[in-house]
């Protein structure tokens, strides 16, 4: 199992010549998720797919991160499951989660910008990004979550820019 650690670094999605600037984009992970929570979902290696799958319904989630005791080893997500599990004709019930899951995975810190975790995403076609700070997990941030972020901040400058022309 690999953990990358990615520190904030120049965006993929820098402001350009001819490009107004992205919206939301210089906000911190830490802001995403100050407003949406900081709850994340776990179960251990050792689980059954079924019984993690489960757990992943009950909580609403798309992803569960795979821990082993207190220590962080992978994450198995949605689809995880459809191409390693139900594509390979593997029984959920007995095969554990740690034969399935991704256990290369990208660790942010919360003062990464809102931009820069897009552009990891994009980047390396992952979904989800664990946020942790000094060693401490502290978050999980979707593809979704930043992308409802942008949407809520361009959401509010239209409000700002409507109610200055109307006035």
């Amino acid at each position: 199992m690999a953990i990358i650690s990615c520190e904030a670094q120049a965006s993929s999605m820098e402001v350009g010549v001819n490009q107004a600037p992205l919206l939301g984009g210089s906000d911190r992970i830490r802001e995403v998720l100050a407003h949406k929570g900081s709850d994340v979902v776990t179960t251990e290696r050792s689980c059954s797919v079924l019984d993690a799958v489960k757990h992943m319904h009950e909580q609403h989630v798309g992803s569960v991160l795979v821990v082993a005791g207190k220590t962080l080893v992978g994450i198995m997500t949605e689809r995880d499951v459809l191409s390693r599990v139900v594509a390979s004709n593997l029984d959920p019930a007995t095969t554990p989660v740690e034969e399935v899951m991704t256990g290369e995975l990208v660790l942010v810190d919360p003062w990464v910008t809102v931009a820069d975790a897009l552009a990891i995403v994009t980047r390396r076609r992952c979904r989800h990004l664990p946020v942790a700070e000094h060693g401490q997990l502290c978050g999980l941030v979707s593809a979704g979550d930043l992308a409802a972020w942008l949407v809520r901040e361009q959401r509010l400058a239209i409000d700002d820019l409507y109610g200055y022309i109307v006035r």
